[in-house]
């Protein structure tokens, strides 16, 4: 077997070096790898090595056995005890350590406006301001790669089979994902990082509709002057009738991993299972 004596620095905190998870997998030589072939493809091995200790203290890793489910088990249970317990409010849906999801209730917030180029006749939106306008009820799903953004058809929360909407703020891809710009993220997936999240949608500068945009909603005049509208007269709910579900917007919807075409029903459901590979 391979001579793995490599050393590692002590750890502190209380805790030592106990084993060590190795992982292999096959690999062509790189002069006879295909263009753009993958280093997922192919078998994989994982080994589990106890970690010796020498008459100095220093650790290295010992020969090992293969990983076994039992030997998984073993750790998660140990590294879930490091996650301190935190009471979830009602309107969280997922808390999981690579995921979390959660819905905020149709509300008049102030909203912000900065058009870099506004369409001619605007009655409210022609110029920066801040303004009170109606939002309709939204879910968000955040993961590692970033953060998911959907408006739901009733201000209630969702159940799994709940249909999802494309979200009207500005700041938002057609694909659903918020689109950070210079907006600071937050660094943990917790209870305690939901204000973070929500005020990088509800609190930036919107500037301009993200391509397709426009085609998310029903009626004359697209989403800029759906908004314009709504900020002139100082309207205290969003017509929510006017959202296309989302994944309608023509074509198909792409989506690394799972296709979701025009014709398929998107749902909350779909969408939490779609999202825990991101």
């Amino acid at each position: 077997m391979t001579d793995h004596s490599v050393q590692f620095e002590a750890s502190g905190g209380g805790l030592i070096l106990s084993n060590a998870i190795l992982l292999y997998r096959s690999q062509a030589p790189r002069n006879l790898k295909p263009y753009g072939s993958s280093c997922r493809e192919g078998p994989a091995f994982a080994s589990m090595h106890a970690v010796e200790l020498d008459d100095e203290g220093q650790p290295t890793i010992a020969a090992g056995a293969p990983l076994s489910r039992a030997h998984l088990r073993q750790w998660t249970e140990r590294l879930g005890r490091t996650v301190a317990p935190e009471i979830l409010p009602d309107n969280i849906l997922v808390a999981h350590p690579d995921m979390l999801a959660w819905w905020v209730p149709a509300q008049v917030r102030p909203a912000y406006f900065a058009l870099s180029a506004p369409p001619a006749n605007l009655r409210a939106l022609s110029e920066r301001t801040t303004v009170p306008v109606p939002y309709p009820a939204h879910l968000f799903i955040a993961t590692r790669s970033g953060l998911g953004v959907y408006a739901l058809p009733a201000s209630e929360r969702p159940t799994v089979a709940t249909e999802v909407l494309y979200s009207p703020v500005l700041n938002v891809f057609v694909n659903g994902r918020l689109c950070w710009g210079n907006i600071p993220k937050p660094k943990t997936l917790s209870v305690a990082s939901i204000p973070a999240f929500e005020s990088a949608v509800f609190d930036s500068w919107s500037t301009h509709p993200n391509p397709g945009q426009e085609l998310t909603v029903d009626g004359k005049g697209g989403l800029v002057r759906l908004w314009d509208d709504l900020a002139a007269r100082r309207a205290t709910q969003f017509p929510v009738s006017r959202l296309k579900p989302f994944g309608s917007r023509g074509g198909r919807q792409k989506r690394q991993g799972a296709g979701v075409t025009a014709s398929d029903n998107v749902t909350v459901g779909s969408l939490i299972s779609m999202s825990a590979g991101a």
